[in-house]
């Protein structure tokens, strides 16, 4: 049956098309006429073209009366009424097993489609689309899918929901507890999570923690930069895996280095992957193509995507409109774009966003404090400031605070500590009475004044990161 199926599939769609009706039902919204080659093209028209004016299936002798009508060479006409008289008796295939085959046919014809478009495209022949329509233009061949759901039943799919609810989400968990509890155990899939903070507090030195621990895990990560070389990520990588001052890399015997990165490969089954970009230059329709570029490749997957840092990534929706739209809706599309991104590629993403200016030199970030973007918080499912003062240098913390958390309730756990080394690009646990010192000593969120500016606090007007 495959090897028919494999030389005779258009003809057998088309078969099924004339017959069966639930076929034709579950199939004919994701066909597409592109999809057909001469007189299967010519026969699909006639057949879609009845069934969409009265809704019903036309018979053999219809489509020969209907093929009459068509415009078209004689030897067209004759070469259709042949495949007509080919596919007047039903085939017997089943017809879930069609169905699937013909979504991977589609699938196929699609990408080939979509192939021989970008040649045009490259080779000038089409006016109206530039080589920037390329990337999307595969990834939505790519993406070609036959989804037959059509909703959530509340009633009849009761069963389906209790089962979600008792059921453990799959989940990346941190190595530091205070964020595996603000969490529930880790970041689950289809979400994005977002750290701000100011500059040199330690956005990317967070990320690289992140995607060291979750290398530890036996996971796949993705590390895109926009901010910093791949070597520089790397090497602050290499110094958290390896528990050595980054500065001593560079004077590693070269034996020496080997055999560490031998005991980490050995420890961990995952892989990582840092992939650069020049600022701003790179969007949610390159970060897919990397995706679908890296399965085939190298049959790659991530677990676990870090994009540093959200401010200077690009827009795909909004690309080549530059000053004509304001930072506010151009950031909260970025945001957008990835939390899509996140759903479609089945995978948590971390990322970050710079404080305002005003925020640079406060204790207490708030939400007010998001650069350019008030609209981020309303994207992410999870977002936290991380917030240095010279106190806190000095011991050798960072100060987390919750900002939004669709995980869990924000106002447990509001503020916590981690310990943070910075020369070995490392964070951790601290002891639980620093964490009491901290609930007892922060000062209350300030209030917003009228112009949704926050109350300064004179006991910190002075301070500097």
């Amino acid at each position: 049956m495959e090897d028919i199926l494999e030389n005779q599939l258009p003809t057998h769609i088309l078969n099924h098309l004339l017959h069966n009706e639930e076929f034709c039902r579950r199939v004919v919204p994701y066909l597409q006429k592109e999809y057909f080659e001469g007189t299967h093209k010519t026969v699909f028209d006639l057949i879609v073209q009845f069934v969409g004016k009265h809704n019903k299936l036309p018979t053999s002798k219809i489509l020969e009366l209907e093929l009459k009508k068509v415009h078209a060479s004689e030897e067209i006409l004759n070469s259709a009424q042949i495949l007509i008289n080919e596919i007047k008796e039903k085939s017997e295939v089943d017809t879930d097993y069609l169905i699937t085959e013909a979504e991977k046919w589609c699938k196929e014809r699609a990408v080939y489609n979509a192939i021989m478009d970008s040649i045009q495209i490259i080779d000038g022949k089409d006016k109206l689309r530039s080589e920037g329509a390329i990337p999307e233009i595969l990834s939505e061949a790519l993406g070609v899918s036959f989804d037959q759901k059509i909703g959530h039943d509340y009633i009849d799919n009761s069963d389906e929901r209790f089962d979600f609810y008792n059921r453990k989400e799959d989940r990346i968990p941190f190595d530091l507890d205070y964020f595996n509890k603000i969490t529930k155990g880790g970041l689950p899939n289809k979400t994005l999570n977002i750290a701000l903070a100011g500059t040199g507090v330690g956005k990317s030195l967070f990320m690289c923690h992140c995607a060291a621990s979750v290398l530890n895990q036996g996971k796949n990560v993705l590390y895109v930069t926009m901010e910093m070389a791949e070597e520089r990520i790397a090497e602050r990588i290499d110094a958290n895996l390896m528990n050595l001052p980054i500065e001593s890399l560079n004077s590693l015997p070269k034996n020496v280095f080997d055999d560490k990165i031998g005991k980490i490969a050995k420890a961990s089954v995952g892989k990582l992957i840092v992939k650069e970009y020049p600022t701003g230059s790179a969007h949610t329709g390159h970060f897919r193509a990397l995706l679908n570029e890296l399965k085939l490749k190298k049959n790659f997957k991530p677990d676990m995507i870090y994009i540093d840092y959200l401010n200077i990534c690009a827009s795909s929706r909004m690309r080549g409109m530059g000053g004509s739209i304001n930072s506010y809706t151009y950031i909260k599309a970025i945001a957008e774009e990835l939390r899509g991104l996140a759903v479609e590629f089945n995978v948590p993403i971390v990322s970050a966003t710079q404080t305002t200016r005003s925020g640079y030199s406060n204790t207490d970030v708030g939400l007010e404090d998001t650069s350019e973007s008030f609209g981020l918080p309303a994207t992410a499912d999870l977002m936290f400031a991380l917030i240095s003062t010279e106190e806190l240098e000095e011991l050798g913390q960072l100060l987390v605070k919750q900002l939004k958390n669709r995980y869990n309730d924000p106002t447990k756990y509001k503020r916590f500590v981690v310990g943070v080394d910075r020369s070995r690009m490392k964070l951790y646990d601290v002891e639980e009475s620093a964490q009491s010192d901290i609930m007892t000593e922060m000062v209350p969120d300030k209030p917003i004044n009228k112009f949704g500016e926050r109350e300064s606090n004179d006991s910190f007007a002075d301070f500097k990161l």
